[in-house]
């Protein structure tokens, strides 16, 4: 397949539009002039993006008006309807943008392309990309939505308190909610929608802006461990401020050496040899060094284990699905449709960010002690998996990546949520906060085993085994690896899989294969804890959460530590923590990952439709 027909998967329509629109406006477009031109806005096509930006807004503006009726002295601190109004919001809207993207994927055809004059891209590719950001995020919003029955929620109550104040402690005491979470959450859905799509430089920062700054704020917003927290919050601001750095300067010197912001433009200049080549090679690497900042490629990745460890859980698993959606649709545009002219001035870097990526990830991350952190490394090392599929600029490289990464998300998203559900229980039986050491999830599976067996299941598809997505997806990139003549990069994916296996069947082990700290009275109690929990819960659902996947709630304290802590605590075993068992919740969570496991399982099992259907995607605009 030649440059030219690959490109085309991609972004065709970008390659030979017309500079300027045509006078007519197509249906549903509204004609708005600049700096004396016409540019068309077809306003269906931008939907996605418009209803999640447009719901962030009145999300937002919900918040300023609830923030300005000063609370009873003896009275809630907020309207009791601001909660589930603002989630119910977000719910709504990201489902409703999910539904549009789909629909306009479905009707996909070649009278889709350019929109706002070329600053976004509407293709097949781009819905697709919209479409996976839009479920991994709604599946996220009911983790971060959902609550324990005593009411606390995996975010503190005031993320502008002190840690550790009696301004933090009086917040606490009045059963303050942090819903302006919601309206963040929004905001970089609506970027990350955005990103992928992207038509020009200006546009790409936009989003790239737009998507990252709500993550550094949610970042610092967990309820416990808040000095940890906002160490996370903070490392993920200045590395990724120097990532936005980078991808800037380097989109200066792209637009220097082609003199053209459009990304067709861009393409059309790349076809022609000139004296500028060098200043162009040196801005596409400064633009892909942003990009790996962003999905947490080596050796821009140190940002990812202490955020993910650091950051409210339900927002790492947000980050880790759809982050990596965003980013990775963005590098496929530009590296496909955009400088595949410079494969060979390239093909050195992908390879060697691509095997760094993997063995890190992978060498790492089997040393880990903390859950959270394992599945950091295990995302470092799944970037470079998925690279793997990018660096092999196919057909079959594109449509793998593409799998990958919605199949990615979606176990991301349910194993976080795992995660979320387990707390600990100290030697007194109080619930306390999140049991990340892997110390604590011994035993877990005679604690909790519907919970630690559906942990397991995606563990397994993290490792790549049949039966599961991550089975097919690695597949996917690997023998397109090896059909586009790079079969050495695919045997080193092959073993870092391999070497990876072993940390996941290390906590698999752990948790069914292992006793428990403190043996058999350890487990006694914490029985006693959940059937406490159990007893005085009305509000929890049924389902899931009742057979395993809930556990307890003792006046625990969301989803932390017991304390603001030091930064430099030892966090990874018991150390006097206690067990890890099952939380019991509102439900929201539990149907989270019983939907991720459907997903997880149904692509493993028949994936040969979800895979024609990327497929067909990609072939309407060749």
């Amino acid at each position: 397949m030649s440059p030219a027909s690959l490109a085309a998967l991609v972004a065709p329509v970008a390659l030979v539009a017309p500079p300027m629109p045509p006078a007519n406006v197509a249906p549903g477009g509204v004609a708005t002039a600049a700096a004396g031109a016409e540019i068309t806005i077809n306003w269906v096509t931008l939907s996605p993006v418009v209803i999640v930006l447009g719901a962030a807004i009145v999300s937002t503006l919900i918040e300023a008006a609830a923030a300005r009726r000063r609370p009873r002295p003896s009275g809630p601190a907020q309207p009791a309807y601001l909660r589930p109004l603002q989630a119910g919001l977000a719910l709504v809207a990201v489902a409703a943008a999910g539904l549009m993207a789909l629909r306009l994927a479905l009707e996909a055809d070649k009278s889709m392309g350019l929109n706002g004059d070329g600053a976004v891209v509407i293709d097949p590719v781009a819905l697709y990309l919209q479409l996976a950001v839009a479920c991994c995020a709604l599946l996220a919003l009911l983790v971060v939505a959902d609550r324990t029955v005593q009411g606390e929620s995996a975010f503190a109550p005031q993320a502008a308190a002190v840690p550790g104040s009696e301004y933090e402690a009086k917040a606490r005491q009045r059963r303050l909610s942090q819903t302006d979470v919601y309206p963040l959450v929004l905001f970089a859905t609506g970027g990350m929608m955005l990103f992928p799509a992207a038509g020009d430089l200006i546009t790409l920062f936009v989003a790239l802006e737009v998507l990252s700054l709500p993550l550094y704020l949610l970042s610092g917003m967990a309820r416990h461990r808040r000095l940890w927290s906002q160490e996370a919050s903070l490392k993920y601001f200045l590395l990724g401020a120097f990532g936005s750095a980078f991808f800037l300067f380097g989109a200066a010197w792209v637009y220097g050496a082609t003199g053209a912001l459009r990304l067709s433009g861009i393409a059309a200049a790349v076809q022609s040899p000139t004296g500028l080549d060098p200043i162009l090679v040196v801005g596409v690497v400064l633009m892909l060094v942003g990009l790996f900042f962003k999905v947490g490629a080596a050796p821009f990745h140190s940002w990812t284990p202490d955020v993910y460890q650091g950051a409210p859980t339900p927002i790492t698993g947000f980050m880790a699905a759809c982050t990596k959606i965003a980013a990775f649709g963005a590098l496929l545009r530009i590296v496909y449709a955009v400088f595949q002219a410079l494969e060979w001035d390239l093909r050195p870097v992908l390879w060697t960010v691509a095997i760094l990526t993997m063995v890190v990830g992978t060498v790492i991350g089997l040393v880990q002690k903390d859950v959270k952190r394992l599945l950091a490394y295990s995302a470092i090392a799944h970037a470079g998996f998925i690279l793997v599929g990018v660096t092999s600029l196919t057909a079959e490289g594109l449509s793998g990546s593409l799998f990958y990464l919605f199949t990615y998300g979606i176990a991301s998203v349910g194993g976080f949520g795992v995660i979320a559900l387990v707390r600990e229980v100290d030697a007194e039986g109080h619930m306390r906060g999140e049991a990340t050491g892997l110390d604590q999830w011994r035993g877990l599976g005679r604690r909790s085993p519907v919970l630690a067996g559906a942990f397991a299941i995606f563990l397994l598809s993290f490792a790549g085994i049949p039966l599961t997505s991550g089975f097919v997806a690695k597949f996917a990139v690997f023998a397109a690896a090896f059909g586009a003549g790079a079969p050495a990069l695919a045997i080193i994916g092959l073993a870092c899989s391999a070497a990876a296996a072993c940390f996941y069947a290390r906590v698999i082990v752990a948790m069914f294969f292992e006793p428990a700290p403190g043996g058999e009275a350890a487990v006694g109690a914490a029985a006693e804890v959940g059937a406490a929990g159990l007893a005085g819960s009305a509000l929890a659902g049924s389902g899931l959460g009742g057979s395993g996947l809930g556990g307890s709630g003792l006046g625990g304290s969301g989803l932390g530590g017991a304390s603001p802590g030091g930064l430099g605590a030892d966090r990874s075993g018991v150390g006097g923590s206690g067990l890890g068992i099952g939380v019991r919740t509102l439900g929201l969570t539990q149907i989270a990952i019983a939907v991720s496991l459907a997903f997880t399982l149904v692509l493993g099992l028949v994936p040969g439709w979800f895979l024609h259907f990327t497929q067909e995607l990609s072939q309407l605009l060749s």
